[in-house]
């Protein structure tokens, strides 16, 4: 069964294998969306030091220089076994420890999560990855929920904290699992964290990670809650790359 995936009695057949030349950055800061890639690239001084490959093309590294500090920055790709994979891939092209992801998640618990950032506490691991790098469980810890939050009180960033649902189907979140989760605590879903945490545990990285909620699954109908090509407090919000690089910087001060 897929559960029983894990295993640490023998070697991987492939593996990222760290470059003595590659460059040493503070911290690698990830998203998910195109559009703050595009606002990254516009208005930092963004300079190439790496690229990895996958069949759909060319995944460029960039370095951002801010407040002394060096951050990698990249846009991944959307699901646990790609965003999983990227990171694996960054281990052979720079060298840190630190990676703060950030995307948008669905809303469980519209009375909790509006306006604020979602601190994921826990992450129930409906997919198929972490089961690759820790032993099965219905949940993961994230790790370093309580250093995120603390940088969110002292930013004054309205914030919340609770569990996430991350699932590898989003097109199979029924009602009935919907409900289940809800009631287990979960206030969001996504589809990368909790195969994200399992991965940073497996190979010693720190993970700091937050949420912006999106579409509301927490209503009648389904709510995308945005209209068409508004991105102010959706996960193209380039506002939320500043709490990012922030972080970033809160982290690895």
């Amino acid at each position: 069964m897929i559960i029983d995936s894990f295993d640490d009695k023998s070697e991987a057949i492939i593996n990222p294998h760290p470059k003595e030349n590659a460059p040493i950055v503070d911290a690698c800061i990830i998203t998910f969306s195109h559009v703050i890639e595009k606002f990254v690239l516009e208005n930092y001084q963004c300079n190439k030091i790496a690229q990895f490959k996958f069949a759909t093309g060319i995944t460029p590294i960039y370095q951002i220089e801010y407040k002394g500090k060096k951050f990698a920055f990249y846009k991944t790709y959307v699901g646990a076994p790609a965003c999983v994979g990227s990171i694996e891939d960054t281990i052979s092209e720079i060298k840190t420890n630190k990676y703060i992801v950030f995307g948008g998640c669905g809303c469980l618990n519209k009375e909790i999560t509006h306006g604020r950032v979602i601190i994921p506490t826990e992450a129930y691991r409906d997919e198929g990855t972490s089961y690759h790098y820790a032993p099965a469980s219905d949940y993961i810890k994230i790790k370093n929920a309580n250093i995120v939050e603390n940088f969110m009180k002292e930013n004054n960033i309205p914030y919340v904290k609770g569990k996430t649902w991350t699932t590898d189907s989003f097109y199979r979140e029924t009602v009935n699992n919907f409900k289940k989760h809800k009631e287990d605590g979960c206030i969001s879903v996504e589809m990368e964290c909790s195969a994200i945490q399992a991965m940073c545990d497996f190979r010693g990285l720190n993970l700091y990670t937050f949420f912006t909620s999106g579409d509301l699954l927490d209503a009648p109908k389904w709510d995308e809650r945005h209209k068409k090509g508004e991105v102010a407090g959706t996960q193209h919000d380039s506002g939320h790359f500043d709490i990012a690089i922030e972080l970033a910087y809160y982290v690895t001060d």
